[in-house]
């Protein structure tokens, strides 16, 4: 299980790439620095293989959120893992 993030300078959206060795269920979330969960991505079983997923910036309630630093977790199964995005605007 690995994920990276491409920003896009131009665009405010953040794309989310992973890969899965093997078919489970996914949740991928954003957490703002305080550790509060921001935007659940993904909640689902998906396939093996390379997938990607676009933020486009906004929460669960459909707000812009601010530029600054955002963690996002991904679990499969009993596994997860956090890696660090910069959001700007």
């Amino acid at each position: 299980m690995d994920v990276t993030n491409y920003l896009n300078p131009s665009n405010p959206t953040t794309t989310i790439a992973f890969s899965l060795p093997e078919k489970g269920v996914v949740r991928l979330s954003v957490y703002n620095i305080r550790g509060q969960l921001v935007k659940e991505l993904i909640n689902a079983c998906m396939a093996r293989g390379f997938h990607k997923v676009v933020w486009n910036g906004k929460d669960n309630g459909k707000r812009n959120v601010s530029s600054g630093l955002y963690f996002v977790r991904m679990e499969v199964g009993n596994t997860s893992k956090v890696k660090k995005i910069l959001r700007m605007k």
